[in-house]
């Protein structure tokens, strides 16, 4: 920690300490209780709606969004901002109408829907997908941004140790199930909001003081000056761009390659629903938290998360936006530009006490995360996979002991994947990495979900041929469909840029990714349906529907009303 004061490592330390602390109370006051697999993978009826909103919030703002969002927020703006204010909507729709449906029929994990809806050769294969997902693209990004976030704030040479700490920081809580996570988590989301506030209120005060001259700087004065200095990174809506093909030599280009990550309004009508729907509503990894409540305590706890999440861009996208404007105004010379390098930028110039918290936010949001994933990477191993198929007569303590060495294994891999960065995690940019990766999944899964909630006509067959097709259409559109059918087609525009790149400069011509997860799940709903029409009118494994299901109290109508005003808020201020 050699960056950090005497007074950053002890506030860091009091964090670490609070944190296995309130873990270890809450594991010895709950064991007592209750010591089952459900016990252990779901917290089953332990979870407050506090406490499922907060760990929400904990498991899904990570290094991805510290250091990938901030870094979006440095190249494109506030654009990127979408992810998490239609997250706010996907919330609502996931409470009202997805949750009631998961509870009714018991599930407690994603393959278990799938097998009571279709069959198991589907819910065997979605569960193998699921475990690959989580472990080489979910859980190796969260390490290995997170790592070279802290790395980079305390000056260098430490990757891998770092790496090291976060896991064994992240073992300690993951080891003790879900309901250790779900309650640290509360205390990581208060560390998290709490750091994460502090660091943009200073940088914006720095803001002033750097760019205006200002001797004391003024938080509000800084955030107008990012206004009117970067207007541009201000727009929701990113204009689509009049050329195709461009070069370093262009201005365009710098426009093009935003367009591509970020295609304007055409993304509302394509994959930013299915990234948000699939995530918060197809997810283990999300839905694990509410899947032990009741139907009142779990629709509170997502509303709740729901309504927190309008405020997340202000903690991980606005530092990357003053980034770019103190960068290009000559104010950080240390920095090279790279984006996912804006976030640590800002926190070297933090104050002594101040990094301290920063770094914590950090962690905290690392380690909820990576103890997060990972239980939900054991609860479908043991009990999709393991109790299904290797030990169908396995006890309880078996089951338990198998979770935590799935746990175990699965930080192993994660290791192993980003000790060198082997899946070019840092060249790609965070959260494009995890966004893109996701996507090739997200189309095929999101269409399978929603019409075998929905539709009771949808077979099994269907939904096999739906995931594959879903797959495949993506890695189509991605990397083939370009040199089949050309750049412009009435489905979609792909755009030809110049990238530099370790001193080479690289051509790219690609479609925006969103477009393209938008395109598979048509088709993939297409398709699903006629192959379905094949079959009965009403599938015998179809779920019973009852519309008083979908029925909310006035407390919670409430809740959506002020969110969905506060959006509306958003989009009209800042189109």
């Amino acid at each position: 920690m050699g960056n950090l004061a005497t007074l950053d490592i002890i506030i860091f330390l009091i964090y670490f300490v609070v944190v296995a602390g309130y873990g270890i109370w809450i594991y010895n006051r709950k064991k007592s209780a209750a010591t089952g697999s459900k016990d252990y993978f779901l917290a089953e009826g332990s979870l407050t709606w506090w406490a499922i909103g907060a760990s929400l919030i904990a498991s899904n703002i990570s290094a991805e969004q510290f250091i990938g969002m901030s870094g979006e927020g440095f190249f494109v703006g506030i654009a990127v901002a979408a992810y998490e204010w239609i997250a706010a909507i996907a919330l609502i729709i996931i409470a009202v109408w997805f949750i009631p449906i998961y509870l009714k029929n018991k599930i407690y994990t994603m393959p278990q829907f799938l097998e009571t809806r279709y069959n198991k050769s589907v819910s065997l294969i979605m569960a193998v997908f699921w475990l690959f997902l989580y472990v080489i693209v979910n859980l190796t990004s969260i390490l290995y941004l997170g790592a070279l976030a802290i790395d980079t704030l305390l000056g260098g040479g430490s990757l891998h140790i770092i790496m090291i700490g976060l896991l064994i920081m992240a073992l300690l809580i993951g080891l003790g199930g879900m309901k250790v996570i779900g309650y640290t988590d509360v205390i990581q989301v208060a560390v998290l909001i709490i750091g994460g506030f502090a660091t943009v209120y200073m940088a914006l005060q720095i803001v002033d003081q750097r760019i205006n001259g200002a001797a004391v700087g003024n938080a509000l004065a800084g955030f107008n000056t990012l206004i009117n200095e970067a207007p541009q990174h201000f727009k929701l809506i990113l204009e689509k761009p009049k050329v195709t093909t461009t070069t370093l030599a262009m201005p365009e280009n710098l426009n093009v390659q935003k367009y591509v990550v970020l295609p304007g309004l055409a993304m509302y009508f394509a994959g930013q629903w299915i990234v948000n729907l699939n995530y918060w509503g197809c997810n283990q990894y999300i839905t694990q938290r509410a899947l032990g409540a009741d139907l009142k305590t779990a629709r509170t706890g997502i509303l709740f998360a729901g309504f927190l999440k309008l405020f997340m861009p202000i903690i991980v996208m606005l530092p990357g936006i003053a980034a770019y404007v103190l960068y290009t105004k000559g104010h950080l010379p240390g920095f090279n530009g790279v984006k996912d390098g804006a976030y640590s930028a800002i926190l070297g110039f933090l104050p002594v006490g101040l990094k301290g918290l920063a770094v914590a936010a950090l962690t905290a949001a690392i380690v909820a995360s990576l103890a997060g994933k990972v239980n939900s990477i054991s609860t479908i191993f043991t009990l999709d996979i393991y109790k299904k198929y290797l030990k169908a007569d396995a006890t309880e303590i078996e089951m338990v002991r198998t979770g935590r060495w799935a746990i175990i294994i699965a930080m192993f891999l994660a290791l192993a994947f980003t000790w060198t960065d082997v899946l070019g995690i840092g060249g790609e940019g965070g959260f494009t990495f995890i966004q893109k990766y996701t996507g090739f999944i997200s189309p095929g899964v999101f269409a399978m979900f929603l019409l075998g909630m929905f539709w009771k006509r949808t077979t099994g067959t269907a939904a096999l041929v739906g995931v594959i097709l879903g797959f495949v259409l993506a890695i189509f559109f991605n990397s083939f469909a370009v040199d089949i059918f050309g750049k412009e087609t009435w489905l979609y525009t792909a755009f030809t840029y110049e990238k530099l790149e370790g001193g080479v400069v690289h051509t790219i011509t690609e479609i925006p990714f969103l477009i393209n997860m938008g395109w598979s799940f048509v088709i993939t709903i297409i398709v699903m349906i006629l192959i379905s029409l094949a079959g009965p009118k009403v599938n015998p494994k179809a779920f019973v529907i009852d519309a008083s299901m979908f029925k909310v109290d006035n407390r919670t109508l409430v809740l959506i009303v002020v969110t969905l005003l506060l959006l509306t808020a958003l989009y009209v201020r800042f189109w």
